[in-house]
């Protein structure tokens, strides 16, 4: 099976986003010279992975420290053992860990992605003080650390995380190709009971304090005042949602907010979007900003973190500041009463994820630096 290929074992916990990025990673990597191996949580499907990989493996990794860490990283480490790979390529925190453990004292290389510093959430400063010893303590057991964005690469220079000459920045993409190829227009206004004519803004992401759902649906009531027919639209699920429709509820708005759940076809709703928004507290990156930019989606986002990387105020966005709902409610009311403003965050929006988000590029960038890698391993 082998044949000269280059051999990579993928280790990672968590699923959701980091699920995502694997299979779009794999989709893209040159087959013909890159063997690949998934070691993963139970949270997985294997069935989402057919024809992108050459074995799959479970086993218990939860996100919790615990006992189960201990068992986690025996596991790993016989799986490492077992497949022999030239790299390993730890996706997330958790399994970050793990896998660099498991991986001491033999002879490879190693990647760490973190997709996202776990010491840029809002937390506890003990919480943080704790992530960031626990990267510190890691970071000499990799070869190689994987930035999402320029913001990410600052994060870890500022916490001295470790040397500048590790850290290699690749930004996150979307597959373009899947979408334009794609069936469109699967889900119609009229299937969440919103009028053909309505003014929608919508969010995609979990419901959760990071997301800002609380921030959306303030800016919503001041949106409602002004635009009698606006509707608004949350892709997703959490646990603030029941505060999100008390606050609805309260307002006077609850028939026209509208909570799809866990959906497997977010960008179906997202083509529903007169303006789409995502007013996050924290973000390593924020993949639904280049989903909204590819379904050719005015934006509104939070300036933080990672963010101001991807949206360029007044170019292929409107940024605001974080928390501050009133903000939000003004950006989206000036793309609502301004088409010539709408029609130029669209256009730059689509020019930008062609040329610097597109998931081709994402696995071409990470094909170029396992093959250099793997050359100096075998010098």
């Amino acid at each position: 099976m082998r044949k000269n290929k280059i051999r990579i074992l993928h280790v990672a916990q968590a699923a959701g986003g980091v699920d995502r990025y694997i299979r779009m990673l794999l989709k893209y990597l040159d087959k013909e010279k890159f063997e690949n191996i998934l070691v993963c949580s139970q949270d997985f499907h294997e069935e989402d992975y057919k024809g992108l990989l050459d074995s799959f493996e479970q086993i218990e990794m939860t996100r919790a420290i615990g006992r189960t860490d201990l068992k986690a990283i025996k596991e790993v480490r016989a799986l490492i053992k077992k497949y022999n790979p030239d790299i390993i390529y730890a996706h997330s925190s958790k399994a970050g860990a793990i896998a660099r453990v498991a991986d001491i004292g033999i002879k490879n290389r190693c990647v760490y992605n973190p997709h996202g510093w776990a010491f840029n959430m809002r937390c506890s400063a003990k919480k943080k003080a704790m992530y960031t010893a626990i990267e510190k303590i890691a970071a000499p057991f990799c070869d190689k650390i994987i930035c999402i964005s320029e913001a990410e690469k600052q994060s870890a220079l500022d916490k001295k995380i470790c040397r500048e000459e590790k850290l290699q920045v690749i930004f996150n993409g979307v597959d373009i190709e899947a979408y334009e190829n794609g069936v469109h227009g699967t889900v119609k206004r009229g299937d969440l009971n919103i009028p053909e004519n309505a003014f929608v803004v919508g969010m995609v992401g979990r419901i959760s304090p990071q997301k800002a759902p609380d921030v959306f649906v303030k800016m919503a009531k001041q949106v409602k005042e002004k635009v009698p027919n606006a509707h608004f639209i949350i892709v997703g699920n959490g646990d603030q949602e029941s505060d999100i429709r008390k606050y609805a509820a309260d307002n006077g708005f609850s028939d026209s907010l509208h909570i799809t759940g866990w959906v497997d076809n977010p960008m179906s709703y997202v083509e529903l979007f007169d303006v789409a928004c995502l007013l996050s507290r924290w973000e390593g990156f924020g993949l639904a900003l280049p989903e909204y930019m590819m379904a050719g989606k005015p934006i509104v986002a939070s300036r933080v973190d990672a963010i101001p990387n991807i949206i360029k105020d007044g170019e292929n966005g409107l940024l605001v500041e974080v928390d501050d709902a009133t903000g939000a409610s003004e950006a989206v009311l000036q793309i609502y009463r301004d088409r010539s403003l709408k029609d130029k965050l669209v256009s730059k929006g689509v020019e930008d994820v062609h040329n610097r988000f597109d998931a081709q590029r994402v696995s071409e960038e990470h094909g170029i630096l396992f093959e250099n890698m793997w050359k100096v391993e075998t010098i």
